[in-house]
């Protein structure tokens, strides 16, 4: 062998064995394998961490009309993205709206509702969906937006749950809030921990909590402790919470909260309210109009690491709120509180969460096998030997009324509703 393969040959086995050194160590690690729940984030340094400009909408949707609603978001990203927002988060239940009769009327003058919103949710396979996803290619934005969604497994289940839609249209997360809020279990169904992901997109680690979930202390650990540096908060105008609950102020304190102490960057996104959705579920009651006119019910705006708004918020009335992003500014606050790494005690404290999906049932075999003790394939021919006499007439009789009169009308009409 000459001096300069020998020379080759010795580098080569030398970084195999460093390789084999460091696989090796990090086998013996004692924090082991990393998890699912691992930091996903690469960024280290600053020149890593980006910065971009954010946009929260504030809008309603077209209340219980998919098709219309996603044209509105689509027409909001497309606004969005023409003036610089590379992140665009709209509110929780966007896509078709959200159950505002559960808390105005009883389970059983509601039932036609959750119907109603049973046919205008959406799957996640479905047209509307994958408009949005378009949407986001076409002008290369981070997409988090709350839509209702249909189960596949049962007609009875619709999920509240929040898309991250990536600039090439890749559905990232998909998020199902997993406890819905007092009179919201009336219509949606728990997710399961499996969504509580933290996503590696172009502005950042983001994770995403609908509502209520950002005053769940676990919930938010869980995504920080996944590296998040920008949040999205996705809610709901509520008009019609308890007289003394100030709903954009409780959005402003969570926010605020959040992002303090997760020295983190948070984008809240709320809905409004419409004439159409007052006119739909108050009708002429003028007690419920009134509630649904109650001031400070919405409030959207993007929180710095610091807890403060980085821009005025935004209350009450539909607009999109822009503001300026930097990730480098997360990394001084965490030098002081960092509560997923130095400021906490881990040999103390310990957080496990099961992120297992969850199915209704589980099979030990496939489906598509059949017992053996099931006869397979179709019938044979003609059956031996002579057939009893009533079930010969009923093979060759005529068939009766009720069979022979064929189907008539559309399967899929609506009930008519309550007067």
């Amino acid at each position: 062998m000459d001096p300069q393969s020998q020379s080759q040959s010795q580098s080569q086995s030398q970084a195999q064995a460093k390789a084999k050194a460091k696989a090796k160590a990090q086998a013996q690690s004692p924090a082991g394998p990393q998890s699912q729940l691992q930091p996903q984030s690469k960024y280290r340094s600053q020149q890593d961490l980006p910065r971009f400009t954010a946009a929260a909408v504030q809008a309603a949707p077209v209340f219980l009309d998919p098709d219309a609603t996603v044209d509105k978001a689509v027409a909001l990203i497309a606004e969005a993205a023409g003036n610089g927002a590379r992140l665009v988060v709209f509110p929780e239940a966007f896509l078709p709206g959200y159950p505002y009769w559960n808390w105005t009327m009883n389970p059983v003058q509601g039932s036609p509702w959750f119907e109603r919103l049973q046919r205008a949710s959406v799957d996640l396979d479905g047209p509307h969906v994958h408009a949005l996803r378009v949407a986001a290619r076409r002008y290369g934005i981070v997409l988090v937006i709350g839509i209702n969604e249909r189960a596949a497994h049962s007609l009875g289940v619709l999920y509240n749950t929040l898309l991250t839609i990536g600039t090439e249209g890749e559905l990232l997360g998909v998020h199902r809030k997993l406890v819905p809020t007092w009179a919201e279990k009336l219509t949606w169904t728990g997710g399961d921990g499996s969504s509580l992901r933290v996503h590696r997109t172009p502005v950042g680690p983001l994770g995403a909590l609908a509502c209520g979930e950002n005053t769940n202390t676990l919930a938010r650990f869980t995504l920080l402790a996944q590296g998040e540096l920008v949040h999205a908060s996705c809610y709901i105008a509520l008009p019609v919470a308890p007289a003394d609950y100030d709903m954009a102020e409780a959005i402003a304190v969570r926010t605020a909260a959040h992002s303090f102490e997760g020295k983190v960057f948070s984008v809240v996104a709320c809905s409004t309210i419409s004439p159409e959705i007052v006119d739909a579920v108050a009708g002429d009651d003028e007690e419920v109009r009134a509630l649904f006119a109650r001031p400070r019910s919405a409030l959207s705006g993007i929180f710095g690491p610091d807890g403060r708004p980085v821009t005025e918020p935004l209350v009450d009335v539909e607009g999109i709120v822009y503001g300026e992003i930097d990730l480098a500014r997360c990394i001084r606050p965490k030098q002081m509180h960092d509560i997923t790494g130095h400021y906490n005690r881990f040999d103390v404290f310990r957080l496990e969460v099961d992120n297992r999906p969850r199915q209704p049932v589980t099979f030990t075999a496939p489906l598509s096998a059949s017992p053996s003790e099931y006869p397979s394939g179709p019938l044979p021919g003609p059956l031996p030997g002579p057939l009893p006499e009533a079930l010969s007439e009923a093979l060759s009789g005529p068939l009766p009324a009720a069979l022979s009169t064929p189907l008539s009308g559309p399967l899929d009409t609506a009930p008519e509703e309550d007067a």
